[in-house]
């Protein structure tokens, strides 16, 4: 049986309470979803919730963040309810969490706490798995002094004086700190290994189209509608949270699509990441860097928001936050962040106008969309396309009739603008091409003895 408690601590003197810079009041999560959040976050794992409730707290003690009425308060419903863990949704110190734990007789678990216990049941590969015990040993090395009672014996000493020898805080502080050096070791060989995947890709080389948002957006949703893919998407929080690549084919834009067909249209590589929440751990933003070097080096970052949600506009401060922390300036003006409001499907008639006036009031207009329904998602591929074909080069080429090697490479790589045939078998090709692949291209058009000319854009 779990309670859950979300301590609202009154702003004094124009700053937030836990020492963070306060944002503006429009960009403040509100008490109710914070609560929401929490409990959501608490039946992520499976957590039998009886109850949540939202404790003001004037003025933070040290000993237990909440006055001494309010913790009597709540070990009244903790006996009546047969409460075994109470979730408080805010930091705890070390100090107030070993006194709740007395004052309750149950196992308290802060917010950190908790999304560590959530990514620890989620991560499914080696790096997720190494990167969730990271952050958990780094929480609970801070944590030893006075949360493990069990630490207070002492093993005997060697050498001629003997002595106290290594207490048994001291032994866990060292296995800990050992089994951080090991696992940062390992994650250096996964970094190492993505580095050559990316190198790889590189040489290809197929752009990355980055998928960000806060968690439960429906960046899972999307994912699997463009790509056909079955990643696990469920109205939960921290669905995903391995990262997963799928390559993708747009559509073919402008006078290409007259050709018919899609064959001509650009490959990308789509990556789905885990999603963002507020206050998430520092030990965490630091754990999962390696995950996240796909949307550090991805060529253009999806934003994908839940229009429909009454706090789309502080979630997406959160994830901007979060960004910003990764050296990406979301504010850029060549920035590579574009904004897709997901979840258009759950808005009624007038939401939908006011919406849609607030997305052209957008100095980079967002794609509404629905990644349940498909609807807009059309619009989607295409904005991707001419966003990624901005700095495309167009060539004329006359290929002869026995290069039909040449021509399929052309319509693999290139996106044909004209293709016209002549009355001795040959193509008259026009077409526009990605600056990374234009040394394959020459080098293509050379083995077949040709020369290329430039094309008018």
């Amino acid at each position: 049986a779990t309670l859950v408690l979300v301590p609202v601590l009154k702003q004094r003197d124009g700053a937030a309470p836990d020492g963070e810079a306060r944002r503006p009041a429009n960009l403040q999560h509100e008490p109710a979803d914070r609560l929401s959040e929490a409990v959501g976050l608490a039946r992520a794992i499976d957590l039998d919730v009886k109850g949540g409730y939202l404790v003001t707290v004037p003025r933070p003690r040290p000993a237990t963040l909440m006055g001494s009425g309010k913790v009597e308060e709540i070990k009244a419903l903790v006996v009546a309810d047969a409460i075994e863990l109470v979730i408080v949704d805010h930091p705890l110190a070390p100090i107030q969490q070993r006194n709740l734990e007395k004052a309750w007789n149950a196992k308290v678990l802060d917010r950190t706490g908790l999304i560590l216990e959530i990514f620890g049941r989620r991560a499914r590969t080696r790096e997720g798995r190494l990167q969730v015990e990271l952050a958990h040993l780094d929480y609970q090395r801070s944590r030893l002094v006075r949360t493990w009672t069990h630490l207070e014996r002492q093993r005997g000493g060697f050498g001629f004086l003997g002595g106290p020898g290594e207490s048994q805080l001291e032994a866990d502080r060292r296995m800990i700190r050992d089994r951080i050096a090991a696992i940062r070791l390992e994650l250096e060989d996964v970094r190492r290994t993505r580095e050559l995947h990316r190198g790889g890709r590189a040489r290809v080389p197929y752009p990355v189209v980055a998928l960000v948002g806060y968690t439960n957006a429906g960046k899972s949703t999307l994912f699997n509608r463009l790509t056909g893919a079955d990643v696990v998407a469920r109205d939960q929080l921290f669905a995903t949270l391995d990262p997963t690549m799928r390559e993708v084919r747009l559509p073919v834009s402008g006078p290409a699509r007259e050709l018919g067909g899609g064959s001509g249209g650009r490959r990308i590589i789509l990556s789905d990441t885990v999603g963002f929440i507020s206050q998430l751990p520092t030990m965490l933003v630091a754990a999962f860097r390696a995950t996240l070097e796909e949307v550090i080096e991805a060529d253009v970052i999806l934003h994908v928001r839940d229009i429909s949600h009454a706090e789309s506009i502080a979630q997406r401060a959160d994830v901007e936050g979060v960004l910003r922390e990764l050296g990406i300036d979301p504010d850029g003006e060549d920035s590579r962040l574009l904004e897709v409001w997901n979840k258009i499907d759950c808005l009624d008639d007038a939401q939908r106008i006011e919406v849609s006036h607030a997305a052209r009031r957008q100095f980079m207009r967002p794609v509404l969309v629905s990644a349940a329904t498909g609807e807009g998602i059309a619009e989607l591929l295409t904005m991707l396309a001419e966003r990624l074909g901005r700095h495309d080069e167009t060539f004329a080429l006359v290929v002869p009739a026995h290069e039909g090697r040449l021509l399929s490479w052309l319509h693999e790589n290139t996106e044909m603008i004209e293709r016209t045939s002549a009355e001795d078998g040959a193509c008259h090709c026009r077409f526009r091409v990605d600056p990374a692949r234009k040394g394959r291209l020459e080098a293509a058009v050379h083995r077949a003895g040709l020369s290329l000319s430039p094309g008018a854009a």
